[in-house]
């Protein structure tokens, strides 16, 4: 059965090597965001494949040598330790496997809205969230990228953590309530990580709190402060928290579907306004419509917030759960707030 792997105890060992984020060249890095371009009509980028790449010492958005598909980009290294070498049989390491809309199974509407995987060993581990349906594939497939992942942007952000912290978001999961279509949790794992036991297995989780705020520490110190909302909290994630809780007005970046959209709102202390078109270096220029990301900054330049995330600012979604990983990382900001060029006021 594909749908829950459950792993007890497995033969096969990987190698003890760290687990964590990689950067193009293969080697290891605190944190990445890649921003995949939608499929643009220009002489530079137009494959749907392109992407932008952005960590702490490349300082702002660089495009990319490698397409995204490609196992030796930033992407498919981060996940090597999934895809080769069957390192997904080991008895020393963990990973989870989790979307909303599968790979090779039907979409449905009973989870969260919310995408990702974490991959772990005793040392420390990755929490790798995106926006990409149908990502990734089972780990006895290979690495690949979807076909269906071309046509819009998306985002795509990587963490390293040390061990101590996967419980923590371990515990903020279970508020996402997410689709776990594929994972592995050694017994070795298993009494730090309830919460996880209960996803890999596929129980119904009948009651969670509304919501919750978590402090994460990155495995070379950086914060980032994590949103967790439940299908109990129901509201705009963006404007009924983030932007309250933060005390910022946010320019928040959705998936804009015609009629699917909210419209920008002042209506709280704190405004949410929409984002309507992105510029990145290059130029690159498209409009909202053709990005499926999620994420959102300060207005003001002062407070230097950035959030990235699971969910749309659309009403179906104010029933779903799912969460935002928030810094502020001035590189990150500054990365974000120049890519945003025009926004919708109230």
């Amino acid at each position: 059965m594909r749908l829950f792997v459950f792993y007890a105890l497995l033969r096969g060992t990987c190698c003890t090597a760290d687990i964590s984020c990689k950067n193009d060249a293969g080697n290891p890095v605190d944190w990445f965001v890649i921003y995949k371009l939608p499929q643009l009509k220009t002489e530079s980028v137009g494959s749907g494949l392109d992407y932008m790449y952005l960590d702490s010492s490349v300082k702002t958005w660089q495009m990319s040598g490698f397409l995204v598909n490609n196992s030796n980009g930033a992407l498919g290294s981060t996940l090597k330790h999934l895809y080769e070498g069957e390192g997904y049989k080991s008895n020393r390491s963990a990973y989870i496997l989790y979307n909303d809309a599968p790979p090779l199974l039907e979409d449905t509407h009973y989870y969260g809205h919310t995408k990702g995987v974490l991959l772990f060993n005793k040392s420390q581990g990755l929490w790798l969230t995106h926006s990409v349906p149908h990502f990734p594939p089972f780990p006895e497939d290979g690495f690949a990228w979807p076909s269906s992942g071309r046509r819009y942007g998306q985002m795509l952000l990587c963490v390293t953590y040390k061990y101590q912290q996967i419980p923590r978001i371990a515990q903020q999961l279970l508020y996402y309530s997410p689709r776990v279509y594929n994972c592995s949790l050694p017994v070795v794992f298993q009494s730090d990580l309830i919460n996880l036991v209960t996803l890999c297995k596929g129980s119904k989780i009948s009651w969670v709190a509304e919501k919750n705020l978590e402090n994460l520490t990155s495995a070379s110190g950086e914060k980032f402060l994590s949103f967790a909302k439940s299908h109990f909290w129901v509201d705009d994630i963006y404007t009924g928290w983030a932007a309250q809780a933060l005390q910022v007005d946010l320019l928040t970046e959705t998936w804009q579907r015609r009629e699917h959209e909210l419209p920008s709102n002042c209506s709280l202390p704190k405004h949410t306004l929409n984002i309507k078109r992105i510029k990145l270096p290059g130029p690159v220029l498209f409009y909202s419509y053709f990005d499926h990301s999620k994420w959102c900054v300060s207005k003001s330049y002062k407070s230097q917030w950035t959030c990235l995330g699971d969910l749309n600012r659309e009403v179906s979604q104010a029933w779903k759960g799912g969460g935002l990983i928030c810094s502020k990382n001035p590189v990150i900001y500054q990365a974000f707030r120049h890519a945003v060029s025009w926004y919708i006021d109230c």
